[in-house]
């Protein structure tokens, strides 16, 4: 990156400003500035975003990966996006969630690729789709559009803190980060070997250590690319 420590101070400032950045303005760009600069990126080329204007013809509801899915799953995230009130890029930032946990298939019976149980849009754990009422059985065999209840009632606890693209996947990956800096360490193989080797992919820097924008920067390449399906 070619820019002397001001400008990068300057855009990290910006980036924090307009909700995509949450750690040091350092003037370091580093992988958490790069994430957060790409997600800007996206939601800049997605145009206005997703407008709840009942009066609004559907087709003026731009969100990222929209094209990928049907007119009522769209209007259901930008409901749900409403209803956590989230920033008017939000429904976007669900969309890339969505797109990262099920790679890109939008699909209600994805299952885990590491085999650990997980299904679904946002990858509902077994456990988790008991606390819901449901179970993963039942929500594999749900529409898309249907799951988005339970993907609906599993953020509900967090509306309000929903205010960047790394607490939105925060809610899914790790909880307890959520309102955290992008630099809070979720796990040192050190001390969480097993979770970190589950991670490991996300670990951009090979310090063996995984950061909060670290982990977010996966999704913010489904939301630049979902920029490209946007609908």
């Amino acid at each position: 990156m070619n820019m002397d420590k001001a400008a990068i101070r300057e855009t990290q400032q910006a980036l924090k400003e307009a909700g995509f950045y949450a750690d040091l303005v350092d003037g370091v760009w580093g992988p958490i500035t790069q994430a957060a600069n790409t997600a800007a990126l996206a939601t800049i080329s997605l145009q206005k975003g997703c407008n709840m204007d009942a009066h609004v013809p559907p087709n003026f509801k731009t969100v990222a990966w929209g094209r990928k899915v049907s007119e009522t799953f769209k209007d259901r995230v930008c409901w749900i996006a409403d209803q956590l009130n989230m920033p008017e890029q939000g429904a976007s930032w669900l969309m890339a969630c969505i797109a990262w946990e099920s790679a890109e298939s939008f699909s209600p019976s994805m299952l885990n690729r590491a085999g650990s149980g997980a299904v679904g849009l946002i990858q509902f754990m077994p456990s988790t789709a008991k606390s819901l009422g449901t179970s993963n059985d039942a929500l594999r065999k749900m529409t898309a559009e249907d799951q988005l209840n339970y993907v609906y009632k599993y953020f509900a606890p967090y509306k309000g803190r929903l205010s960047s693209l790394s607490d939105v996947y925060m809610t899914i990956l790790w909880p307890i980060a959520v309102g955290k800096p992008d630099s809070h360490i979720l796990w040192r193989k050190d001390d969480r070997p097993t979770t970190y080797r589950q991670n490991a992919g996300l670990d951009i820097n090979k310090n063996f250590v995984i950061t909060k924008g670290e982990a977010a920067a996966k999704v913010a390449e489904k939301l630049r690319k979902g920029a490209d399906w946007a609908g």
